[in-house]
């Protein structure tokens, strides 16, 4: 049985059930559950606190966790790095009253600033030679400099609205982040074995949503330039019509690709055009 840690409420949470969920491990989950059971994969969940994932991974209390980027270099626990996950993307910024005038780093040099990441800015600020001093509170860390408990914030910022409600400016990032799946130093070969399992299966709920399956007619005299155009997994698949003289090809394009790709076939000769949304690619 694998144990794995998960936030207990919030957009992380949110997201990375959806992910397991899409993974096919879905946990039979009730209201104010704090522990859950997978009735098809052989996995129990921990719901937790986000800052309290890492210890709880490193002191093998789970065997795996998904948490943010930004808790994982706070609490710089020795953990193994499975998986970045690319959701619950934000940034790690300094921010200061709007009226302030800013020009560089220099600006904190005597200045108290509030933040719930004291470590990440602690090395940031000694990185750059910056004189700053650091208050760490737990929570509302925006309304700080509202209140003159601090002359400036290190913060999560996502969509920047909470820094505009509180007067605040957001002027340097110094990191960006995103959701790790972490692992234990040295979990068993049971273990990892059930860890790359989960691993592959997201890596096949990922291919999907950044691919598009394609299918088009084309007369005969214009397959040979209409593959050409078309990236496929190797190589495109040509079927034969009923209609005598045409075929039916079949391939997967990237969404980065997709327009280009669907203008160029246009132009080749390409008819009938179809794009299926694809559920699960096993790479």
């Amino acid at each position: 049985m694998l144990r794995i840690a998960l936030q207990k409420k919030g957009r992380l949470n949110e997201d990375s059930m959806a992910l397991l969920k899409e993974a096919g491990i879905k946990f039979n989950v009730g209201s104010g559950k704090l522990v859950a059971t997978c009735a098809d994969f052989p996995i129990e969940v921990l719901f937790l606190r986000d800052d309290d994932i890492p210890q709880t991974v490193a002191n093998n209390v789970a065997d795996i966790g998904i948490v943010g980027e930004n808790e994982y270099q706070e609490k710089q626990y020795e953990l193994t790095i499975a998986k970045r996950l690319g959701f619950s993307k934000c940034r790690i910024s300094l921010a200061i009253p709007k009226e302030e005038n800013y020009t560089d780093l220099g600006w904190f040099n005597g200045k108290k600033v509030a933040t719930s990441y004291p470590v990440i800015l602690r090395n940031f600020f000694n990185e750059k030679n910056i004189n700053a001093e650091i208050h760490e509170i737990a929570g509302s860390v925006e309304i700080a400099p509202g209140i003159g408990l601090a002359d400036a914030i290190f913060d999560i910022v996502s969509s920047g609205s909470t820094l505009v409600a509180n007067h605040l400016k957001e002027v340097e990032v110094v990191m960006k982040s995103e959701a790790l799946l972490v692992a234990a130093p040295g979990i068993s070969a049971d273990k990892q074995a059930l860890l790359d399992e989960i691993i592959f299966r997201i890596n096949s709920v990922n291919a999907a949503k950044s691919n598009k399956y394609i299918l088009l007619n084309a007369p005969n005299d214009k397959v040979a330039e209409i593959v050409k155009v078309l990236p496929g997994m190797k190589s495109p698949t040509v079927l034969p019509l009923a209609q005598e003289g045409w075929s039916s090809i079949h391939s997967v394009i990237g969404d980065k690709q997709f327009w280009d790709v669907i203008g160029k076939l246009k132009e080749a000769g390409a008819e009938g055009i179809l794009v299926v949304p694809i559920e699960k690619m096993i790479l």
